[in-house]
């Protein structure tokens, strides 16, 4: 776009000697997405430093869940590569929510010279509310609604078909062994010791590792416990990584419904007293759309669909006090382009 003024004394209309030509404009265009791609890196970096902790921090809701139900709280990996491909999927997502401000500022640079007052004033506003948004959003997901959402899952599974086990007296000469019942693990057990922690749901014991030499290291292994239930429950990590993503995608995205709603007010395409006399219809667009973004279960349905209207009613209210006249301005008579 040539951007052109009018010259008031000769009435004829003057190239801008700022503006740039198409070339240039690709020129720039490169430089930028050259400049955000190397920003990226160090990100991208920082993000495998760190895909362990934080892949250890998201599997720590449902290993919760599982060990409240007396189910194993260990997640499973059917493929040799399929660890690692949910810490490089764990990594990813960091790279991209942490270097998001920094390709979106690239991509400012790009596009601010050909915006006018009016709509950087409508960038400058809408920025800070969809990282508000987005922030908030990823908090309900992962604090309130997954561990409802597992709770739901697991407990569904869990007294399908449950086992009942047939008690009968013991045979004669039958001594039944006993083991210490902890909540932790002891600080030094001896080789050979063992107990059940009721924490971690496993019969602990104690043994001995053969090193070099003559020495030996003790370590302490354990096996499940678990009460007998119809379905075992021990799900695939990469599947549990891909719940979360995509739930988190669709909290992020279900979240800027009050920034589509300005968008859609200061465009002129729709009003308040539109957007007021249609909630009944409002509420049905939330429910379906919380039943497409979310797993086929209610409580996860509830928890978007709920926020979806709540955000819808905010937009709403952020066009009353914010209408397009307050946001626009008023625009220079000569700003116009040519």
């Amino acid at each position: 776009m040539l951007l052109r003024r009018i010259n008031a004394n000769a009435g004829t209309a003057l190239p801008d000697p700022n503006a740039m030509t198409f070339g240039e404009h690709l020129d720039d265009l490169r430089r930028r997405l050259i400049v955000a791609l190397l920003g990226l890196v160090p990100i991208a970096v920082g993000a495998l430093l760190v895909g362990v902790p934080v892949l250890e921090f998201l599997m720590r809701p449902v290993q919760e869940e599982l060990r409240a139900r007396r189910l194993p709280a260990s997640l499973q990996a059917t493929g040799p590569g399929e660890t690692f491909g949910s810490f490089l999927r764990v990594s990813l997502v960091i790279t991209v929510v942490v270097g998001a401000p920094w390709a979106l500022y690239q991509l400012w640079l790009f596009v601010a010279p050909g915006l006018r007052a009016a709509e950087r004033r409508v960038t400058f506003f809408l920025l800070p509310l969809s990282a508000t948004l987005t922030v908030l959003g990823l908090l309900l997901m992962y604090v309130y609604m997954l561990p409802l959402v597992l709770a739901f899952f697991i407990g569904f599974g869990s007294d399908i078909g449950r086992q009942v086990p047939i008690v009968a007296p013991l045979p004669p000469g039958i001594t039944l062994p006993s083991f210490p019942v902890l909540t932790a693990d002891p600080p030094t057990p001896a080789v050979g010791d063992c107990w059940i922690n009721t924490d971690l749901m496993q019969i602990r014991y104690c043994i001995a590792i053969e090193g070099d030499g003559a020495s030996t290291t003790r370590r302490i292994v354990g096996s499940e416990l678990i009460s007998a239930p119809g379905i075992l429950q021990q799900y695939k990590i990469s599947e549990y990584i891909k719940l979360l993503t995509s739930l988190a995608i669709s909290f992020i995205a279900g979240f800027q419904t009050p920034v589509v709603v300005l968008l859609l007010g200061w465009a002129g395409i729709v009003e308040v007293s539109t957007l007021t006399r249609y909630r009944r219809q409002a509420i049905m667009v939330c429910a379906v759309v919380g039943s497409v973004l979310t797993p086929s279960d209610p409580i996860s349905l509830f928890f978007l669909a709920v926020p979806l209207y709540l955000l819808f009613e905010l937009g709403v209210v952020l066009l009353r006090w914010f209408p397009p006249s307050r946001i626009m301005g008023k625009e220079p008579a000569d700003a116009g382009d040519v």
